[in-house]
């Protein structure tokens, strides 16, 4: 990738694993309720479940593209299209936040396995990726399924991290950010911000780069 699009995949990566989800809300309320390390644990679960999703995506467009580069074409712009929605969606709705419960303790073996499922067996997670990954995708570039392992990889690793914060944030403020629901939800802004732009930017920009 070029210097510009590389910053625009990270930024963009960066906004939007910071924004609630299941598998957020299952790392912050697992911190809450037992403790920092069960946070850390159940944030490596999910990692591991993302780089499911990342090999399904990597995979099933190249796929695709040996099938019909105009089919590939056309996932790029549904998947704009599905950006664009996020967004409008996230502007619109309360955080998932806002009131997270409580579990009760378990073996840190099963709180992570229990982060692997809660990724792997969440659709939307399915659809995030086919329709974010190929948005930075050319088939000019090479090899289709190097490109959605490399970007997929990164932004797992960086989720991973943006998990982490999560979750240190959680076990250490789990009482204020109860009192505070105000606070997580207001990140709806930037994350659906971010989804309108790249899902914009990407339906006008078009598909320039041709395999």
């Amino acid at each position: 990738m070029v210097p510009a699009s590389l910053m625009v995949f990270l930024f963009a990566t960066v906004a939007l694993t910071v924004t609630p989800g299941p598998a957020v809300l299952y790392i912050v309320t697992r911190s809450i309720s037992q403790g920092r390390g069960a946070g850390v644990v159940s944030c490596l679960g999910v990692a591991l479940g993302g780089l499911v999703h990342v090999l399904a995506a990597a995979f099933g467009l190249s796929a695709l593209l040996a099938g019909s580069a105009m089919a590939f074409s056309l996932v790029k712009y549904a998947g704009a299209a599905y950006l664009v929605w996020l967004g409008l969606r996230k502007l619109t709705r309360p955080s998932d936040l806002a009131r997270p419960g409580t579990f009760a303790p378990q073996p840190l073996r099963r709180v992570f396995l229990d982060g692997v499922v809660v990724n792997v067996l969440n659709p939307k997670t399915a659809l995030f990726f086919l329709a974010f990954l190929p948005q930075f995708v050319s088939p000019a570039r090479g090899s289709v399924t190097a490109q959605c392992l490399a970007l997929g990889g990164l932004f797992v690793v960086i989720a991973l991290c943006t998990d982490a914060a999560w979750s240190m944030l959680a076990s250490t403020a789990g009482g204020w950010l109860r009192r505070h629901p105000r606070f997580v939800g207001r990140e709806r802004y930037v994350s659906g911000s971010v989804y309108l732009g790249l899902g914009l930017a990407t339906a006008f920009a078009g598909d320039r780069a041709r395999p």
